[in-house]
């Protein structure tokens, strides 16, 4: 998954325009050679508000400007931003619509705000704690896009290190105000986050071994090798002293409760989605869709090997050699041939794929924590779209079988295919084009993208058939989960609520991966409550909207025509997305 920031909600009724001016009501369609308008150039200025607000967002856009700056993450900085999505919410108000893109623009703007609000109401950055997606993590996780290659880069690394400090220390005292007030994460959250900055701030850790790194490449000063040393460990102790505050300060005065309660539950789910979803509907569903992904599995199972249990079928597939992939030279090349050969037939009948964007780097990332995920070009393409596989320590052999819908998912005609193409939409502006992640329209795309390919005939393959159903029945079963514990729900076998261990055995159950894996992916749907439910929902959004999209234009469009239309508004709300295909 793209490594972004992600705010979202619907709001009705903020397409209003000025009086004077009444036919700017009813946008007309773009023109061939669309002119910026205002309302692109107030996106525009939100997007630089954000970059203001997080220069780390530089890094990650490959936007131009200091690359060594963080967020402000202490009360005053939170402040700022609710303060600036009111000032712009109500500058939008006065400003007209030119076009059906300044209509999706405008209803895409006001939900940002709306959500942004809503969240500072809730006071939702004084819990924000947890063992993936929070400050503690994204301090950390920006070093891992920086470039490395050049003298300037390990001098920006540097004074990046040095300026940790003073970023943990905002978050620090955002803490401590929650303290005060009374509104604190779950302790079981507050406990990971401190194991990991604890880990990170070691000898043997992430930020004394990027110094040691720095060291191995010749070209590199002595100067700026002693700098580095320096600086990274002065940012070891910021977070030696940040795990230290979490778990002797902070763990104390959390909550013990795990889930959230519906109040929080709902803006988060709205947030990742950009839409409004009936939850108790949705948990009945993912119960559904999980029964008939696990008959699915077993129908699959049968023509594998007869007779085999679903666990057996995985188990002669995993005892395969033909689909093992041995070390990780080996692995990024599989990746890296697997997606060309995706890009390339794709391109021919499915999808309209430019040349410029056919370039997809498959990658070994400098991390160990197991994850795979996407990075989308720069703005200027000078840095193409990445797939990075973080490979966990000791794992050396990886089973094609599993991981072939992986490549789609991340590659094409998933994440590349769907950031990519925005990254040089000439219609958009560079807010809608580079730097509106919506988890639900991202990660449910897909999702999306992976069932698609199964009926485009390229799991054919029993066992790549089963390598999908894996992952779709992992991601249906913590639709469940996440919203069963958040919102106490029955539990599935009838009896009482959702906790903590029945949510590992109901995993275990339901998603093939190791203890660790499985332990660390609970932990972050207990952390980050409405993220992992939003792939699923979002991939049941996008196939309603191209059934109904395929229904209402009566034969006379094609499944490439959606493909094409949806994925050229860039990224968008659920709600949004629909507004666009069926309403302008």
């Amino acid at each position: 998954m793209p490594k972004a920031r992600n705010f979202g909600s619907i709001v009705g009724g903020m397409l209003s325009t000025t009086s004077d001016n009444p036919d700017s009501s009813q946008p007309t369609p773009a023109s061939a050679n669309r002119q910026p308008s205002p309302i692109d150039a107030l996106a525009d200025e939100w997007l630089e508000t954000l970059v203001n607000a997080d220069p780390s967002m530089r890094v990650f856009l490959g936007l131009p400007g200091a690359q060594d700056e963080y967020a402000d993450y202490s009360p005053a900085g939170h402040r700022a931003l609710a303060e600036a999505a009111s000032t712009a919410a109500a500058r939008l108000a006065a400003l007209p619509l030119a076009d059906d893109i300044d209509a999706v623009t405008a209803k895409e703007l006001a939900r940002t705000w709306i959500d942004i609000e809503d969240a500072a109401r809730a006071r939702l950055e004084l819990r924000n704690v947890n063992n993936i997606e929070s400050p503690v993590q994204a301090i950390r996780d920006v070093f891992d896009l920086m470039p490395d290659t050049t003298r300037e880069d390990w001098e920006n690394i540097s004074r990046r290190l040095d300026n940790v400090a003073d970023a943990v220390a905002g978050y620090v005292e955002t803490l401590r105000l929650g303290i005060r007030e009374g509104i604190t994460p779950a302790r079981r959250q507050v406990l990971f986050a401190a194991e990991q900055a604890t880990e990170w701030a070691a000898e043997d850790g992430f930020f004394r071994s990027l110094a040691a790194r720095a060291s191995e490449i010749e070209s590199n000063p002595a100067a700026v090798v002693a700098e580095l040393h320096r600086s990274s460990a002065l940012a070891a102790m910021s977070y030696a002293q940040l795990g230290e505050f979490l778990a002797n300060e902070l763990a104390p005065a959390s909550r013990t409760e795990d889930g959230v309660g519906r109040e929080h539950y709902v803006l988060a789910s709205r947030s990742f989605l950009g839409a409004e979803i009936d939850l108790d509907e949705t948990y009945e569903w993912g119960l559904a869709q999980l029964a008939s992904i696990v008959a699915e599995q077993q129908a699959v199972a049968e023509q594998i090997t007869p007779g085999a249990s679903i666990e057996e079928a995985i188990a002669h597939l995993d005892s395969d050699p033909e689909r093992v992939i041995h070390g990780t030279n080996a692995l990024r090349e599989w990746m890296q041939q697997t997606s060309d050969r995706a890009v390339s037939e794709l391109g021919e009948k499915h999808f309209e794929i430019p040349e410029r964007i056919r370039a997809l780097e498959c990658m070994i990332a400098p991390t160990q924590t197991g994850g795979i995920y996407y990075t989308p070009p720069t703005a200027d393409l000078s840095r193409p779209g990445q797939m990075w596989w973080s490979v966990a320590p000791g794992v050396t052999e990886f089973t094609t079988w599993r991981e072939l819908t992986t490549v789609y998912h991340e590659g094409v005609p998933g994440h590349h295919l769907q950031c990519a193409q925005s990254v040089i939409s000439p219609d958009l502006n560079l807010w809608r084009r580079s730097a509106n992640w919506i988890s639900g329209h991202g990660e449910g795309w897909a999702l999306y993208a992976e069932r698609l390919m199964a009926d485009l005939g390229y799991l054919d393959d029993p066992g790549n058939r089963m390598g999908m159903l894996d992952g779709q029945r992992m991601r249906a079963a913590r639709v469940v989960l996440d919203i069963g514990v958040h919102l106490g729900k029955q539990r599935p076998d009838g009896n009482g609520t959702w906790d903590y261990e029945y949510a590992l055995n109901f995993m275990r159950e339901n998603a093939t991966m190791d203890e660790g894996q499985l332990r660390f992916e609970v932990n972050r749907y207990f952390g980050w409550p409405g993220q992992a439910p939003s792939y699923s929902v979002g991939q049941r959004i996008w196939e309603q909207l191209r059934d109904d999209y395929l229904a209402r234009n009566g034969g006379h469009k094609t499944l490439r025509d959606f493909h094409k239309e949806a994925l050229a508004l860039g990224g968008v709300g659920l709600d949004t997305l629909r507004f666009a295909l069926s309403e302008l």
